[in-house]
């Protein structure tokens, strides 16, 4: 039904549930120029948030982490929506350290939280949010099956200046 998730040469890439253990590493990407400027992080995140965020995660929060040779290297969290009327919507965000960025990771990562999602917590539609001049994370989420939605002007504030953001889903049938 989705693409599989690519895999590096050497098919190195392993995933798993995050654990308590991860936030420094997890962290470490957020971290990174690149991570923080392409989400809503905030620059030097704190270790104590990511240990209270990873330590804690609600009944509806899911996190997966990708390594590989038993390095984290990227980092994808999901919330289920509680409201009653939202209950078959997640939303999801990402990202995946500058030294391994396009060989796969996040394609995995992507690919293993749609399947958790739509094959096993009955979720119909995933909804995420990505800068318009993040060109190659657009091109990932579309290879996905996400499309554009809707564009939000001025959404978030980086370096400086406000900037807009592609609203994207991803809409399973369920038969």
């Amino acid at each position: 039904m989705y693409p599989e998730p690519l895999q590096d040469q050497k098919g190195r890439i392993k995933l798993r549930h995050s654990e308590d253990s991860d936030a420094a590493a997890v962290r470490a990407i957020y971290a990174q120029p690149s991570c923080f400027a392409s989400t809503l992080q905030a620059p030097f995140p704190s270790l104590a948030r990511w240990q209270q965020r990873l330590g804690s995660l609600p009944d509806n929060c899911y996190s997966l982490v990708a390594e590989i040779d038993g390095e984290v290297v990227g980092q994808i969290g999901m919330e289920v929506c509680t409201t009653p009327r939202r209950k078959h919507v997640a939303n999801m965000g990402m990202a995946v350290s500058e030294d391994f960025q396009g060989i796969g990771v996040g394609s995995a990562l992507l690919a293993a939280m749609m399947d958790l999602a739509h094959n096993w917590l009955a979720v119909r539609r995933i909804e995420l949010e990505v800068y318009t001049d993040n060109h190659a994370a657009i091109r990932l989420y579309k290879r996905h099956g996400f499309v554009i939605e809707g564009e939000a002007i001025g959404y978030g504030f980086r370096n400086g200046e406000y900037v807009d953001a592609f609203l994207m889903a991803s809409l399973r049938e369920f038969s």
